[in-house]
């Protein structure tokens, strides 16, 4: 048994949908979130800048004696996580091989979509895992980049959202596609409205969900599980504007975020 916390961290705000699943499934681990809001969006940036700044927030969470770290970006998983594996010596686990898994694993007539960010989609992560796991799968990305600025205004469950997801998924309509992946961290808080589009012979696929599982499976493989049934405790870190993550960040978890510290994340 292990009592130290799970080191979690995002560009910005979207990876709190991964804690709060870490947080349903293990609900006697203790968490430390650190969300790089300085310079989000990782999406846009060199794959050595996002390597640089993956290994920063690294360095962070194991400043404080963390005993696993939870990559909760897409991009960072798709460039950071296999570097930092060789670097780190420390268990650390991204998003994109869960919902790629889960993906193939679900699909009955090897049609799947993805949704994400127009970074993820176009970097092609999870259709280049998902193929190399299933080769005969047609795999349909579309970008979505009016879903992050919806999630952030709350308006998930509205009529903006809707449409909006309307005209971005009719093209994966067309396909039959019958699983999709939620391929951004924000888009589980859409999970309802995208069903109601997309309909209910489609499977949704949350790779916050099945992170959190691997997440799981891994602390008990590893035998680094805490002992305490429950009453964890969170601590929430970002490197810029701290007001705007508790306000965001407490519309997301649906609870009020006490304390948030801001670091310099530049000197690590």
């Amino acid at each position: 048994m292990d009592n130290r916390p799970i080191g979690v961290f995002d560009s910005g705000i979207g990876g709190l949908t991964v804690l709060q699943e870490i947080t349903e499934q293990l609900p006697g681990e203790d968490i430390i979130y650190f969300g790089d809001t300085a310079r989000i969006p990782y999406g846009t940036r060199s794959r050595e800048t996002v390597i640089k700044y993956s290994f920063q927030c690294i360095r962070f969470l194991l400043s404080k004696d963390i005993k696993a770290i939870v990559i909760a970006c897409n991009t960072a998983s798709a460039m950071a996580l296999k570097e930092a594996r060789k670097v780190f010596d420390v268990p650390i686990i991204g998003v994109i091989d869960p919902g790629s898994n889960a993906a193939v694993s679900s699909t009955k007539n090897n049609k799947i979509g993805v949704i994400g960010t127009t970074g993820t989609i176009n970097s092609e992560a999870y259709q280049k895992r998902i193929r190399r796991a299933h080769p005969n799968s047609e795999v349909i990305g579309v970008s979505c980049p009016l879903f992050v600025p919806i999630v952030e205004e709350g308006w998930e469950d509205t009529d903006v959202a809707f449409l909006t997801a309307e005209k971005y998924l009719l093209e994966l309509k067309e396909h039959n596609i019958d699983t999709l992946v939620l391929g951004c961290t924000h888009y589980p808080i859409l999970r309802y409205t995208v069903d109601k589009v997309i309909g209910d012979k489609v499977k949704l696929i949350n790779p916050a969900y099945e992170t959190a599982k691997c997440t799981k499976k891994l602390l008990k493989d590893k035998k680094l599980l805490s002992d305490k049934i429950d009453g964890s405790k969170c601590e929430f870190y970002v490197s810029d504007d701290p007001e705007k993550f508790r306000r965001i960040g407490g519309n997301i978890l649906r609870k009020e975020i006490a304390t948030i510290q801001k670091v310099n994340i530049e000197v690590l």
